[in-house]
């Protein structure tokens, strides 16, 4: 006799991930500049810890090719003494690394509490119906995609765009959206405003 209670289970559904695995992609590995960063970075950490320098080694990847693929985990793996799994493990909790080919602009609406409340929403509204794309998509250009991010820290300027993991545009009204977009495409990165906290070096 149980006290509990029968479970049904259907072999085909039980534990059946929905997590997409990365493409393979084409043949990696680093030029030699880049690997020379690599190890230049590596070395700010003790021989036994190799894996810290795993988000700065997904970064020199993406810089590569524009965006990540197996391969690509693959080839720094060894280098960080980590396995292809472990990689993968970090490059796809982060949502500022792109597995699939992104448009020369990626546009990250900061969604998160203040900007919401001051439009967000009706920023990516306005974005996705100029560009005709929705979210997580390319326009067919390849110039912009659009993707939603999580707190971008400039609360007091929301909403907030962050592009390309770098620049920055504040107090986007969603009626100047599509001003926005106008201006990329004819100013380029002098269609941003900035970051007000940004300090010149």
């Amino acid at each position: 006799m149980s006290f509990h209670p029968l479970m049904e289970y259907d072999r085909a559904k039980f534990q059946k991930s929905a997590r997409q695995t990365v493409p393979d992609g084409p043949p990696f590995a680093l030029t030699p500049e880049r690997r020379a960063q690599l190890d230049e970075i590596v070395t700010k950490y003790p021989p036994d810890r190799k894996r810290s320098a795993v988000l700065a080694a997904l970064y020199l990847v993406q810089e590569q090719q524009g965006y990540l693929t197996a391969n690509g985990m693959r080839h720094i793996a060894p280098l960080l003494d980590m396995t292809p799994a472990e990689v993968d493990d970090v490059a796809t909790y982060y949502v500022m690394f792109h597995k699939a080919p992104v448009g020369k602009y990626v546009l990250q609406v900061c969604r998160t509490l203040s900007c919401a409340l001051n439009g967000a929403e009706r920023v990516t509204e306005a974005l996705s119906e100029k560009l005709g794309i929705g979210i997580g998509e390319t326009d067919p250009s390849g110039m912009f995609t659009l993707v939603e991010f999580e707190c971008l820290g400039a609360c007091d300027r929301a909403p907030v765009v962050m592009v390309n993991n770098e620049l920055w545009h504040e107090c986007l009204k969603p009626e100047d959206a599509g001003q926005l977009v106008d201006a990329l495409k004819s100013k380029g990165d002098l269609a941003f405003s900035g970051c007000h906290l940004k300090v010149e070096r």
